[in-house]
């Protein structure tokens, strides 16, 4: 039905429900009214049956006299018994329930103006699943998605990193079998905003590593082609998540960018699904937690599930009372007691490894207290560790600028 056909129709209903209120209060006044009155007129047609009696000869005169007495005392108490029950019509009454009714179907009326949705048609849950399907099928390619995508400003670019680069691809062009330098390709090219080039450098990783491409090479091929077409998923990125997540169910990269991909089709049930298990799963410092905690409970709302965020937790960091002890300390000595956690944290790192946010604040904190060698070295030791990992890289990064240790 056109949107003119629905207001039509609802105005009809509308003006139908207004007369039906009207004409039920107006027909329940008249009732009491009337049982009433057939009261009154049943009397007075027994008083004309007596009359009519007596005048044949039927009944006695004086027991005519007696019935004729009898039924106009009757007469007389319903009449009386009318004037008291039966208040006079009051028409401001009236009135004010009948614009009570109008105010009420208005309300109606205005409410779903500003929360419906007028000539939407019906979308009962198999055709919204089918309009996803539909959608998730005839979705743009990653070739149409990055046509559409604006040049964006690149970043400022030392001279001689730019000489680099340049060396750098005439190096796998040279020796295109040459798996490092594919992947210092794929890295330095995405750090420097050239992400249609680090897709194919990845994807040419992935081609020359052939089965023995990992999990992490294909989630961060799905990354490359989803940040050059401005945060869309593709088909052809989906594929790539998909191998990703075969080689490991677990990965989080894969897991997170699945998720984003059914929110863009309108699936925001399995998204929600997937981005509360890796949210639960994950350490706080995963890449991908900021970005779940700010969207999910919104995910929630348009799949229908009423969620509640739990609170953050943070990393382990000084306690109350490590606070307060350095408050007494001398500057000597608080120097040492910094350099100290610094060295525990750089050992843990070393020992056991960590997520990418414990890396970076490692490179800065080195570089805080002048060791910008260390803080060098950690950012090289960081690189090798998140080969491959877009997200953590591009953190790192901007760590190690911000620490004056990288370009």
């Amino acid at each position: 039905m056109e949107a003119w056909g629905f207001w039509a129709a609802a105005a009809l209903l509308v003006i139908g429900i207004l007369a039906t209120l009207l004409r039920a209060m107006t027909s329940a006044r008249t009732d009491e009214r009337g049982a009433h009155e057939f009261d009154l007129a049943v009397y007075r047609d027994q008083l004309t049956e007596i009359e009519r009696d007596i005048a044949r000869g039927v009944i006695p005169a004086d027991e005519g006299a007696r019935l004729r007495t009898e039924i106009q005392r009757r007469l007389l108490d319903a009449d009386r018994s009318a004037d008291k029950t039966i208040p006079a019509p009051q028409a401001h009454a009236g009135s004010a329930v009948a614009v009570l009714i109008v105010l009420v179907l208005a309300a109606g009326v205005f409410g779903y103006w500003r929360l419906g949705a007028p000539g939407y048609p019906d979308l009962p849950l198999q055709a919204r699943l089918a309009m996803a399907e539909e959608i998730r099928a005839n979705r743009p390619a990653q070739a149409e998605a990055e046509a559409q995508i604006p040049p964006a400003p690149r970043p400022g670019v030392d001279p001689s990193f730019l000489e680099l680069m340049t060396k750098l691809r005439q190096a796998v062009q040279d020796r295109p079998d040459d798996q490092r330098g594919l992947e210092l390709l794929a890295r330095n090219e995405a750090a420097m905003g050239n992400l249609t080039a680090a897709k194919d450098a990845q994807a040419a990783l992935i081609t020359l590593k052939g089965a023995a491409a990992t999990a992490e090479d294909h989630a961060a091929h799905a990354e490359l082609m989803i940040m050059a077409a401005g945060g869309y998923v593709s088909p052809q990125a989906e594929q790539a998540l998909v191998r990703a997540l075969e080689a490991d169910p677990r990965n989080g990269t894969a897991r997170y960018y699945t998720g984003t991909m059914f929110a863009q089709i309108g699936r925001f049930d399995r998204t929600f699904i997937l981005w509360q298990r890796l949210l639960a799963e994950s350490p706080p410092g995963a890449p991908w937690v900021a970005p779940i905690r700010s969207q999910i409970e919104e995910i929630a709302a348009r799949a229908g599930v009423r969620y509640t965020l739990p609170p953050a937790t943070t990393a382990p960091g000084p306690t109350g009372e490590d606070i307060a002890a350095a408050a007494e300390l001398t500057a000597q000595e608080r120097q040492a007691m910094i350099e100290g956690m610094v060295d525990q944290l750089g050992a843990r790192l070393a020992q056991d490894g960590g997520p990418a946010e414990d890396w970076a604040r490692l490179i800065t904190s080195l570089a805080q207290i002048g060791r910008t060698d260390q803080a060098r070295e950690v950012y090289a030791e960081a690189q090798t560790r998140f080969a491959g990992r877009t997200v953590e890289l591009s953190g790192l990064r901007q760590a190690a600028v911000e620490a004056g240790v990288g370009e």
